[in-house]
């Protein structure tokens, strides 16, 4: 027996994309990373199909506007020739 409505497709009923601030969404992947001991990396917001290369996307935030990607070697990191400078 059939009541009329379809059956459920859930490709048919997705969630509706929430708008994430980026600064929020960096805020989350910090927490996460931090949480896991990751250290000497960089996440930056940029403009979606503006990633760099070596970049790994890790988020999408404004309404899929903007990328949140994944660096290693950001700022938190000393450079190897600054932390061996002869005395």
């Amino acid at each position: 027996m059939s009541n009329g409505t379809a059956p459920f497709c859930g490709a048919a009923q997705t969630a509706p994309t929430v708008r994430k601030p980026c600064d929020d969404l960096k805020a989350e992947i910090t927490k996460k990373l931090d949480a896991k001991g990751v250290v000497g990396y960089s996440l930056d917001a940029v403009d979606k199909g503006k990633e760099a290369a070596d970049a790994k996307i890790v988020g999408s935030c404004d309404g899929g506007t903007k990328s949140i990607v994944y660096s290693r070697g950001g700022a938190s990191q000393a450079k190897p020739a600054e932390a061996k400078q002869p005395q």
